[in-house]
Protein backbone atom coordinates (compact mmCIF):
# COMPACT_ATOMS: atom_id res chain seq x y z
CA UNK A 1 0.00 0.00 0.00
CA UNK A 2 1.31 3.43 -0.91
CA UNK A 3 0.71 6.81 0.68
CA UNK A 4 2.17 8.83 3.53
CA UNK A 5 2.17 7.72 7.12
CA UNK A 6 -0.60 9.62 8.95
CA UNK A 7 0.68 12.55 11.02
CA UNK A 8 1.82 11.39 14.43
CA UNK A 9 1.32 13.03 17.80
CA UNK A 10 4.79 13.44 19.28
CA UNK A 11 6.23 14.86 22.53
CA UNK A 12 5.66 18.61 22.62
CA UNK A 13 2.25 18.36 20.96
CA UNK A 14 -0.44 19.45 23.47
CA UNK A 15 -2.41 16.29 22.70
CA UNK A 16 0.46 14.00 23.63
CA UNK A 17 0.07 14.20 27.40
CA UNK A 18 -3.63 13.40 27.22
CA UNK A 19 -3.12 10.47 24.86
CA UNK A 20 -0.46 8.79 26.98
CA UNK A 21 -2.79 9.04 29.99
CA UNK A 22 -5.74 7.27 28.39
CA UNK A 23 -4.85 4.05 30.23
CA UNK A 24 -6.86 3.28 33.37
CA UNK A 25 -3.97 2.04 35.48
CA UNK A 26 -1.31 4.70 36.19
CA UNK A 27 0.96 2.08 37.74
CA UNK A 28 2.34 1.94 34.21
CA UNK A 29 3.53 4.86 32.10
CA UNK A 30 5.45 5.23 28.88
CA UNK A 31 6.48 8.00 26.53
CA UNK A 32 6.58 6.51 23.03
CA UNK A 33 8.16 8.28 20.09
CA UNK A 34 4.87 8.53 18.26
CA UNK A 35 1.15 8.15 18.92
CA UNK A 36 -1.14 7.61 15.96
CA UNK A 37 -4.87 8.32 16.50
CA UNK A 38 -5.81 6.37 13.39
CA UNK A 39 -9.02 6.82 11.43
CA UNK A 40 -9.07 3.82 9.10
CA UNK A 41 -7.67 0.38 8.42
CA UNK A 42 -5.52 1.88 5.68
CA UNK A 43 -3.90 4.22 8.18
CA UNK A 44 -3.19 1.31 10.52
CA UNK A 45 -1.48 -0.53 7.67
CA UNK A 46 0.76 2.46 6.98
CA UNK A 47 1.68 2.94 10.63
CA UNK A 48 2.50 -0.74 11.15
CA UNK A 49 4.50 -0.89 7.90
CA UNK A 50 6.58 2.11 8.96
CA UNK A 51 7.21 0.63 12.42
CA UNK A 52 8.26 -2.70 10.92
CA UNK A 53 10.56 -0.99 8.44
CA UNK A 54 12.27 1.01 11.20
CA UNK A 55 12.36 -1.85 13.70
CA UNK A 56 10.27 -0.15 16.37
CA UNK A 57 7.98 -1.99 18.74
CA UNK A 58 4.22 -1.42 18.40
CA UNK A 59 1.36 -1.42 20.88
CA UNK A 60 -2.35 -0.74 20.42
CA UNK A 61 -4.82 0.98 22.74
CA UNK A 62 -8.58 0.85 22.36
CA UNK A 63 -10.27 1.33 25.75
CA UNK A 64 -7.11 1.40 27.85
CA UNK A 65 -8.12 -1.18 30.46
CA UNK A 66 -5.12 -3.48 30.28
CA UNK A 67 -4.14 -4.54 33.79
CA UNK A 68 -0.45 -4.98 32.92
CA UNK A 69 2.13 -2.94 30.99
CA UNK A 70 1.42 -4.50 27.60
CA UNK A 71 0.68 -1.06 26.13
CA UNK A 72 2.51 1.28 28.51
CA UNK A 73 5.82 -0.55 28.27
CA UNK A 74 9.11 1.35 27.84
CA UNK A 75 10.04 -0.87 24.88
CA UNK A 76 7.00 0.40 22.91
CA UNK A 77 7.99 3.23 20.62
CA UNK A 78 4.89 3.44 18.40
CA UNK A 79 1.42 3.57 19.96
CA UNK A 80 -1.65 3.11 17.79
CA UNK A 81 -4.66 4.77 19.40
CA UNK A 82 -7.92 3.32 18.11
CA UNK A 83 -10.34 5.72 19.81
CA UNK A 84 -11.27 7.49 16.56
CA UNK A 85 -12.30 4.18 14.96
CA UNK A 86 -15.55 3.74 16.86
CA UNK A 87 -18.19 2.97 14.23
CA UNK A 88 -21.04 0.62 15.20
CA UNK A 89 -23.50 -0.10 12.38
CA UNK A 90 -25.15 -2.82 10.33
CA UNK A 91 -23.15 -3.97 7.33
CA UNK A 92 -25.63 -5.20 4.72
CA UNK A 93 -22.85 -6.75 2.63
CA UNK A 94 -22.09 -9.23 5.39
CA UNK A 95 -25.51 -9.25 7.03
CA UNK A 96 -23.76 -8.55 10.31
CA UNK A 97 -23.11 -5.67 12.66
CA UNK A 98 -19.72 -4.03 12.21
CA UNK A 99 -17.94 -2.76 15.31
CA UNK A 100 -14.67 -0.90 14.98
CA UNK A 101 -12.03 -1.74 17.57
CA UNK A 102 -12.03 1.68 19.22
CA UNK A 103 -15.71 1.61 20.10
CA UNK A 104 -16.36 1.45 23.84
CA UNK A 105 -18.85 -1.04 25.20
CA UNK A 106 -21.19 1.83 25.96
CA UNK A 107 -21.13 2.82 22.28
CA UNK A 108 -21.68 -0.80 21.26
CA UNK A 109 -24.61 -1.39 23.59
CA UNK A 110 -26.22 2.00 23.01
CA UNK A 111 -26.10 1.75 19.23
CA UNK A 112 -27.24 -1.87 19.02
CA UNK A 113 -30.03 -1.43 21.55
CA UNK A 114 -31.49 1.90 20.54
CA UNK A 115 -30.95 1.24 16.84
CA UNK A 116 -32.29 -2.30 16.54
CA UNK A 117 -33.25 -3.60 20.00
CA UNK A 118 -30.39 -6.13 20.14
CA UNK A 119 -27.20 -6.66 22.13
CA UNK A 120 -24.23 -8.94 22.78
CA UNK A 121 -23.41 -10.55 26.16
CA UNK A 122 -20.34 -8.47 26.90
CA UNK A 123 -18.99 -6.84 30.04
CA UNK A 124 -20.66 -4.25 32.20
CA UNK A 125 -17.78 -1.79 32.38
CA UNK A 126 -18.94 0.59 29.68
CA UNK A 127 -15.59 2.31 29.07
CA UNK A 128 -13.82 -0.92 28.03
CA UNK A 129 -12.88 -0.97 24.35
CA UNK A 130 -14.28 -3.60 22.00
CA UNK A 131 -10.87 -4.30 20.43
CA UNK A 132 -9.39 -6.17 23.36
CA UNK A 133 -12.61 -7.21 25.09
CA UNK A 134 -13.93 -9.21 22.16
CA UNK A 135 -10.56 -10.83 21.42
CA UNK A 136 -10.46 -12.25 24.96
CA UNK A 137 -13.91 -13.79 24.62
CA UNK A 138 -15.89 -11.13 26.44
CA UNK A 139 -18.39 -12.03 29.17
CA UNK A 140 -20.93 -10.15 31.25
CA UNK A 141 -24.33 -10.10 32.88
CA UNK A 142 -26.05 -11.96 30.01
CA UNK A 143 -23.41 -14.65 29.49
CA UNK A 144 -25.21 -17.28 31.58
CA UNK A 145 -28.23 -16.95 29.29
CA UNK A 146 -26.61 -15.95 25.97
CA UNK A 147 -22.98 -17.17 26.10
CA UNK A 148 -19.87 -15.09 25.52
CA UNK A 149 -19.16 -12.51 22.82
CA UNK A 150 -16.89 -15.07 21.13
CA UNK A 151 -19.92 -17.01 19.90
CA UNK A 152 -21.21 -13.95 18.04
CA UNK A 153 -18.06 -12.97 16.13
CA UNK A 154 -18.84 -13.54 12.46
CA UNK A 155 -15.61 -12.04 11.11
CA UNK A 156 -12.63 -9.96 12.14
CA UNK A 157 -10.35 -7.63 10.21
CA UNK A 158 -6.71 -7.74 11.31
CA UNK A 159 -3.64 -5.88 10.11
CA UNK A 160 -0.84 -8.46 9.98
CA UNK A 161 2.88 -8.48 9.15
CA UNK A 162 4.03 -11.41 7.02
CA UNK A 163 7.35 -13.20 6.89
CA UNK A 164 8.24 -11.21 3.77
CA UNK A 165 7.72 -7.93 5.62
CA UNK A 166 4.46 -7.18 3.81
CA UNK A 167 1.89 -5.49 6.03
CA UNK A 168 -1.72 -5.94 4.96
CA UNK A 169 -5.28 -6.15 6.22
CA UNK A 170 -6.95 -9.56 6.28
CA UNK A 171 -10.61 -10.39 6.92
CA UNK A 172 -11.03 -13.78 8.58
CA UNK A 173 -14.45 -15.37 9.03
CA UNK A 174 -16.33 -17.99 10.99
CA UNK A 175 -16.73 -20.12 7.85
CA UNK A 176 -14.40 -23.14 8.24
CA UNK A 177 -13.88 -23.12 4.46
CA UNK A 178 -12.31 -19.66 4.70
CA UNK A 179 -8.51 -19.88 4.11
CA UNK A 180 -8.12 -17.29 6.90
CA UNK A 181 -10.41 -19.14 9.33
CA UNK A 182 -7.57 -19.85 11.79
CA UNK A 183 -7.06 -16.12 12.31
CA UNK A 184 -10.76 -15.73 13.15
CA UNK A 185 -10.52 -18.58 15.64
CA UNK A 186 -7.54 -16.98 17.38
CA UNK A 187 -9.60 -13.83 18.01
CA UNK A 188 -12.42 -15.66 19.80
CA UNK A 189 -10.84 -15.89 23.22
CA UNK A 190 -7.03 -15.84 23.09
CA UNK A 191 -6.72 -12.15 23.94
CA UNK A 192 -5.19 -9.29 21.99
CA UNK A 193 -1.69 -8.27 21.00
CA UNK A 194 -0.40 -11.57 19.58
CA UNK A 195 -1.34 -11.73 15.91
CA UNK A 196 -1.87 -8.23 14.56
CA UNK A 197 -3.97 -5.10 14.98
CA UNK A 198 -7.71 -5.72 15.05
CA UNK A 199 -9.52 -2.91 13.27
CA UNK A 200 -13.07 -4.27 12.92
CA UNK A 201 -15.32 -7.08 14.07
CA UNK A 202 -18.55 -8.26 12.52
CA UNK A 203 -21.16 -9.70 14.90
CA UNK A 204 -24.01 -12.06 14.12
CA UNK A 205 -25.72 -14.97 15.86
CA UNK A 206 -24.57 -18.24 14.34
CA UNK A 207 -28.18 -19.41 14.07
CA UNK A 208 -29.51 -16.18 12.55
CA UNK A 209 -31.17 -16.34 9.15
CA UNK A 210 -32.27 -13.66 6.75
CA UNK A 211 -31.14 -10.05 6.47
CA UNK A 212 -33.18 -8.35 9.19
CA UNK A 213 -30.73 -6.60 11.57
CA UNK A 214 -33.20 -6.96 14.46
CA UNK A 215 -32.96 -10.75 14.12
CA UNK A 216 -29.21 -10.92 13.62
CA UNK A 217 -28.32 -10.65 17.32
CA UNK A 218 -30.26 -11.52 20.48
CA UNK A 219 -32.50 -9.05 22.27
CA UNK A 220 -31.77 -8.30 25.93
CA UNK A 221 -34.53 -8.88 28.49
CA UNK A 222 -37.24 -6.20 28.22
CA UNK A 223 -36.59 -5.40 31.87
CA UNK A 224 -34.38 -6.67 34.66
CA UNK A 225 -35.00 -7.07 38.35
CA UNK A 226 -32.10 -5.57 40.28
CA UNK A 227 -31.43 -6.73 43.83
CA UNK A 228 -28.84 -5.01 46.00
CA UNK A 229 -28.13 -7.14 49.08
CA UNK A 230 -25.68 -6.40 51.88
CA UNK A 231 -24.36 -8.22 54.91
CA UNK A 232 -22.55 -6.48 57.74
CA UNK A 233 -19.05 -7.88 58.02
CA UNK A 234 -19.32 -8.41 61.80
CA UNK A 235 -22.26 -10.78 61.22
CA UNK A 236 -20.07 -13.06 59.07
CA UNK A 237 -16.71 -12.37 60.71
CA UNK A 238 -16.07 -15.68 62.47
CA UNK A 239 -14.20 -18.17 60.32
CA UNK A 240 -16.85 -20.87 60.61
CA UNK A 241 -19.66 -18.49 59.68
CA UNK A 242 -17.73 -17.01 56.76
CA UNK A 243 -16.83 -20.43 55.37
CA UNK A 244 -20.48 -21.52 55.63
CA UNK A 245 -21.65 -18.38 53.81
CA UNK A 246 -19.13 -18.81 51.02
CA UNK A 247 -19.86 -22.52 50.72
CA UNK A 248 -23.56 -21.72 50.40
CA UNK A 249 -22.79 -19.38 47.51
CA UNK A 250 -20.55 -21.90 45.78
CA UNK A 251 -22.96 -24.78 46.25
CA UNK A 252 -25.82 -22.79 44.70
CA UNK A 253 -23.58 -21.95 41.75
CA UNK A 254 -22.71 -25.61 41.23
CA UNK A 255 -26.39 -26.61 41.26
CA UNK A 256 -27.66 -23.83 39.00
CA UNK A 257 -25.16 -23.29 36.20
CA UNK A 258 -25.95 -26.02 33.67
CA UNK A 259 -26.78 -24.95 30.10
CA UNK A 260 -30.54 -24.75 29.75
CA UNK A 261 -31.23 -24.22 33.45
CA UNK A 262 -33.89 -21.58 34.15
CA UNK A 263 -31.51 -20.22 36.80
CA UNK A 264 -29.22 -18.89 34.06
CA UNK A 265 -31.58 -15.90 33.89
CA UNK A 266 -29.87 -14.80 37.12
CA UNK A 267 -26.49 -13.06 37.15
CA UNK A 268 -24.71 -12.11 40.34
CA UNK A 269 -21.57 -10.40 41.57
CA UNK A 270 -20.51 -11.08 45.16
CA UNK A 271 -18.03 -8.43 46.28
CA UNK A 272 -16.19 -9.29 49.48
CA UNK A 273 -13.87 -6.45 50.45
CA UNK A 274 -11.49 -6.49 53.37
CA UNK A 275 -13.36 -6.43 56.69
CA UNK A 276 -12.35 -2.79 57.15
CA UNK A 277 -14.87 -1.85 54.42
CA UNK A 278 -17.70 -2.90 56.72
CA UNK A 279 -20.05 -4.52 54.20
CA UNK A 280 -20.21 -7.55 51.90
CA UNK A 281 -22.21 -6.66 48.80
CA UNK A 282 -24.22 -8.87 46.45
CA UNK A 283 -25.53 -7.46 43.15
CA UNK A 284 -28.16 -9.62 41.44
CA UNK A 285 -29.74 -9.11 38.03
CA UNK A 286 -32.59 -11.34 36.88
CA UNK A 287 -34.22 -11.06 33.49
CA UNK A 288 -37.94 -10.46 33.92
CA UNK A 289 -38.70 -12.34 30.71
CA UNK A 290 -38.01 -15.53 32.69
CA UNK A 291 -41.09 -16.67 34.68
CA UNK A 292 -40.50 -16.62 38.41
CA UNK A 293 -37.77 -13.96 38.46
CA UNK A 294 -38.72 -12.83 41.97
CA UNK A 295 -38.67 -16.36 43.38
CA UNK A 296 -35.39 -17.17 41.64
CA UNK A 297 -33.64 -14.19 43.24
CA UNK A 298 -35.33 -14.76 46.62
CA UNK A 299 -34.29 -18.41 46.67
CA UNK A 300 -30.72 -17.46 45.75
CA UNK A 301 -30.40 -14.96 48.59
CA UNK A 302 -32.05 -17.41 51.01
CA UNK A 303 -29.56 -20.10 49.98
CA UNK A 304 -26.64 -17.78 50.79
CA UNK A 305 -28.11 -16.86 54.17
CA UNK A 306 -28.91 -20.43 55.21
CA UNK A 307 -27.34 -21.14 58.59
CA UNK A 308 -25.79 -17.66 58.83
CA UNK A 309 -27.03 -14.09 59.32
CA UNK A 310 -29.79 -12.55 57.25
CA UNK A 311 -28.81 -9.56 55.09
CA UNK A 312 -28.74 -6.21 56.81
CA UNK A 313 -30.05 -4.46 53.69
CA UNK A 314 -32.00 -5.54 50.65
CA UNK A 315 -33.27 -3.24 47.92
CA UNK A 316 -35.17 -4.33 44.82
CA UNK A 317 -36.07 -2.40 41.72
CA UNK A 318 -37.25 -3.28 38.25
CA UNK A 319 -35.65 -1.29 35.47
CA UNK A 320 -35.29 -1.36 31.75
CA UNK A 321 -32.27 -3.38 30.66
CA UNK A 322 -30.43 -0.20 29.70
CA UNK A 323 -31.06 1.55 33.01
CA UNK A 324 -30.06 -1.59 34.88
CA UNK A 325 -26.81 -1.70 32.92
CA UNK A 326 -26.02 1.91 33.81
CA UNK A 327 -26.86 1.38 37.49
CA UNK A 328 -24.47 -1.53 38.03
CA UNK A 329 -21.50 -0.55 35.88
CA UNK A 330 -19.13 1.10 38.33
CA UNK A 331 -19.33 -1.54 41.06
CA UNK A 332 -18.31 -4.24 38.61
CA UNK A 333 -15.28 -2.55 37.07
CA UNK A 334 -12.11 -4.25 38.37
CA UNK A 335 -9.93 -1.48 36.91
CA UNK A 336 -11.33 1.67 38.56
CA UNK A 337 -12.48 4.56 36.41
CA UNK A 338 -10.65 7.14 38.53
CA UNK A 339 -7.57 8.01 36.48
CA UNK A 340 -5.51 8.35 39.67
CA UNK A 341 -6.38 4.92 41.04
CA UNK A 342 -3.75 2.21 40.76
CA UNK A 343 -4.80 -1.42 40.58
CA UNK A 344 -3.76 -5.05 40.48
CA UNK A 345 -6.18 -7.81 39.48
CA UNK A 346 -5.66 -11.58 39.43
CA UNK A 347 -8.20 -14.12 38.21
CA UNK A 348 -9.35 -17.70 38.26
CA UNK A 349 -12.09 -19.97 36.96
CA UNK A 350 -13.95 -22.25 39.38
CA UNK A 351 -15.41 -25.55 38.23
CA UNK A 352 -16.54 -26.11 41.81
CA UNK A 353 -16.59 -23.90 44.86
CA UNK A 354 -13.44 -23.23 46.80
CA UNK A 355 -12.65 -25.94 49.33
CA UNK A 356 -13.23 -25.19 53.01
CA UNK A 357 -9.47 -24.90 53.46
CA UNK A 358 -9.27 -22.34 50.67
CA UNK A 359 -12.19 -20.42 52.18
CA UNK A 360 -10.45 -20.34 55.56
CA UNK A 361 -7.46 -18.81 53.77
CA UNK A 362 -9.71 -16.23 52.10
CA UNK A 363 -11.12 -15.37 55.51
CA UNK A 364 -7.67 -14.94 57.02
CA UNK A 365 -6.52 -12.51 54.33
CA UNK A 366 -9.73 -10.47 54.33
CA UNK A 367 -9.84 -10.07 58.11
CA UNK A 368 -6.18 -9.50 58.93
CA UNK A 369 -5.54 -6.47 61.13
CA UNK A 370 -2.08 -6.04 59.61
CA UNK A 371 -3.56 -4.89 56.31
CA UNK A 372 -6.82 -3.01 56.85
CA UNK A 373 -7.41 -1.63 53.36
CA UNK A 374 -11.10 -1.26 52.37
CA UNK A 375 -10.40 -1.45 48.62
CA UNK A 376 -8.78 -4.87 48.76
CA UNK A 377 -11.22 -7.59 47.76
CA UNK A 378 -12.26 -10.97 46.48
CA UNK A 379 -15.02 -10.90 43.86
CA UNK A 380 -17.05 -13.90 42.65
CA UNK A 381 -18.94 -13.46 39.37
CA UNK A 382 -21.56 -15.95 38.22
CA UNK A 383 -20.69 -17.89 35.09
CA UNK A 384 -21.58 -21.10 33.28
CA UNK A 385 -24.96 -21.69 31.69
CA UNK A 386 -24.97 -21.06 27.95
CA UNK A 387 -21.29 -20.07 28.09
CA UNK A 388 -20.61 -23.74 28.86
CA UNK A 389 -22.63 -25.07 25.92
CA UNK A 390 -19.65 -24.59 23.57
CA UNK A 391 -16.82 -27.07 23.02
CA UNK A 392 -13.44 -25.82 24.36
CA UNK A 393 -11.85 -26.00 20.89
CA UNK A 394 -14.75 -24.40 18.99
CA UNK A 395 -13.37 -20.98 19.94
CA UNK A 396 -10.01 -20.12 21.43
CA UNK A 397 -11.71 -19.47 24.79
CA UNK A 398 -10.78 -22.79 26.38
CA UNK A 399 -12.63 -22.68 29.73
CA UNK A 400 -16.09 -24.07 29.03
CA UNK A 401 -17.20 -25.90 32.17
CA UNK A 402 -16.79 -23.38 34.99
CA UNK A 403 -19.52 -22.02 37.24
CA UNK A 404 -17.80 -18.93 38.65
CA UNK A 405 -15.11 -16.44 37.76
CA UNK A 406 -13.09 -15.15 40.66
CA UNK A 407 -11.12 -11.92 40.94
CA UNK A 408 -8.54 -11.05 43.56
CA UNK A 409 -7.83 -7.35 43.51
CA UNK A 410 -6.84 -4.13 45.18
CA UNK A 411 -7.13 -0.44 44.26
CA UNK A 412 -5.07 2.39 45.75
CA UNK A 413 -3.86 5.88 44.89
CA UNK A 414 -0.39 6.53 46.27
CA UNK A 415 2.66 5.32 44.28
CA UNK A 416 4.70 4.87 47.45
CA UNK A 417 2.19 2.22 48.57
CA UNK A 418 2.73 0.01 45.52
CA UNK A 419 4.87 -2.58 47.29
CA UNK A 420 2.45 -2.95 50.20
CA UNK A 421 -0.64 -3.53 48.10
CA UNK A 422 1.05 -5.70 45.51
CA UNK A 423 2.50 -7.92 48.22
CA UNK A 424 -0.90 -8.36 49.83
CA UNK A 425 -2.76 -9.41 46.69
CA UNK A 426 0.06 -11.64 45.45
CA UNK A 427 0.33 -13.44 48.77
CA UNK A 428 -3.45 -13.75 49.01
CA UNK A 429 -3.64 -15.42 45.58
CA UNK A 430 -0.63 -17.64 46.25
CA UNK A 431 -2.00 -18.83 49.57
CA UNK A 432 -5.49 -19.63 48.24
CA UNK A 433 -3.87 -21.81 45.57
CA UNK A 434 -1.02 -23.13 47.74
CA UNK A 435 -1.93 -26.76 47.02
CA UNK A 436 -1.31 -26.20 43.29
CA UNK A 437 1.84 -24.08 43.35
CA UNK A 438 0.25 -20.70 43.95
CA UNK A 439 -1.87 -20.60 40.78
CA UNK A 440 -5.27 -22.01 39.66
CA UNK A 441 -4.03 -25.14 37.88
CA UNK A 442 -6.86 -26.82 35.93
CA UNK A 443 -8.25 -29.68 37.99
CA UNK A 444 -11.28 -30.66 39.98
CA UNK A 445 -11.83 -27.20 41.49
CA UNK A 446 -10.03 -24.67 39.28
CA UNK A 447 -9.68 -24.21 35.54
CA UNK A 448 -6.94 -21.68 34.97
CA UNK A 449 -7.24 -17.92 34.53
CA UNK A 450 -8.96 -15.36 32.25
CA UNK A 451 -6.67 -13.67 29.72
CA UNK A 452 -8.65 -10.41 29.71
CA UNK A 453 -7.59 -9.98 33.36
CA UNK A 454 -3.95 -10.39 32.40
CA UNK A 455 -1.57 -11.18 35.25
CA UNK A 456 2.15 -11.30 34.45
CA UNK A 457 2.82 -13.01 37.80
CA UNK A 458 1.65 -16.27 36.23
CA UNK A 459 4.83 -16.23 34.13
CA UNK A 460 7.03 -15.43 37.14
CA UNK A 461 8.54 -18.51 38.86
CA UNK A 462 8.62 -16.56 42.11
CA UNK A 463 4.80 -16.63 42.18
CA UNK A 464 4.04 -19.66 40.02
CA UNK A 465 5.79 -22.69 41.48
CA UNK A 466 3.33 -25.19 40.01
CA UNK A 467 5.43 -26.33 37.05
CA UNK A 468 2.41 -25.44 34.86
CA UNK A 469 3.28 -22.73 32.39
CA UNK A 470 1.32 -19.50 32.15
CA UNK A 471 -0.09 -20.32 28.73
CA UNK A 472 -1.53 -23.61 30.00
CA UNK A 473 -3.41 -21.64 32.66
CA UNK A 474 -4.85 -19.22 30.13
CA UNK A 475 -5.25 -21.31 26.98
CA UNK A 476 -4.98 -24.96 28.06
CA UNK A 477 -4.96 -27.40 25.13
CA UNK A 478 -5.71 -24.61 22.65
CA UNK A 479 -2.22 -23.14 22.96
CA UNK A 480 -0.51 -25.42 20.42
CA UNK A 481 -3.02 -24.37 17.77
CA UNK A 482 -2.59 -20.71 18.74
CA UNK A 483 1.15 -21.09 18.20
CA UNK A 484 0.51 -22.36 14.68
CA UNK A 485 -1.67 -19.31 14.00
CA UNK A 486 1.12 -17.10 15.32
CA UNK A 487 3.69 -18.80 13.09
CA UNK A 488 1.53 -18.22 10.04
CA UNK A 489 0.40 -14.65 10.63
CA UNK A 490 3.15 -13.06 12.74
CA UNK A 491 6.32 -15.12 12.29
CA UNK A 492 8.51 -12.12 13.07
CA UNK A 493 6.88 -11.59 16.48
CA UNK A 494 6.03 -7.99 15.58
CA UNK A 495 3.03 -8.06 17.91
CA UNK A 496 4.09 -9.11 21.38
CA UNK A 497 3.90 -8.51 25.08
CA UNK A 498 4.77 -10.49 28.18
CA UNK A 499 1.84 -12.91 27.83
CA UNK A 500 1.43 -12.98 24.06
CA UNK A 501 1.36 -16.21 22.07
CA UNK A 502 4.78 -17.25 20.80
CA UNK A 503 5.86 -19.13 17.70
CA UNK A 504 6.46 -22.87 18.23
CA UNK A 505 10.23 -22.39 18.07
CA UNK A 506 10.28 -20.19 21.20
CA UNK A 507 9.47 -21.09 24.78
CA UNK A 508 7.33 -18.10 25.66
CA UNK A 509 8.56 -18.22 29.25
CA UNK A 510 10.18 -14.80 29.03
CA UNK A 511 10.77 -12.05 26.52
Amino acid sequence: MTGPTPPAVVPGDPRYEDLIRRGHNPRFANRPDEIHPVRSTEEVVRVVADAVRTGRRIAVRSGGHCGEDFVDNPAVRVLIDMSRMSLVDFDHRRNAFVVEAGATMEQVYRTLYFGWGVTVPGGVCLSVGAGGHFAGGGFGALSRSLGTVAEYIEAVEVVVAGADGEVRAVVATRDPRDPQHDLWWAHTGAGSGSFGVVTRYWLRSAAATGDDPARSLPAPPPAIQCDLVMWDWPDLASQDTFVRFMANHGNWSERNSDPGSSATALHSVLMIPHRSAGKIVLDVQTGTNEPGAEKLADDFVAALAEGVAEPSLRLRSVRTWWQGMLATTVSKDPIPQDAQSRAKVKSGYLRKRFTDEQLATVHAHLTTADYAHPEAYLCLVSYGGTANAVAPAATSLAQRDSVLKVLFGVNWTQPDEDATHLSWVREFYRDVYRETGGVPVPGEVSDGAYINYADADLADPAWNTSGVRWHELYHKENYARLQQVKARWDPGDVFRHELSVTCPTTTGESR
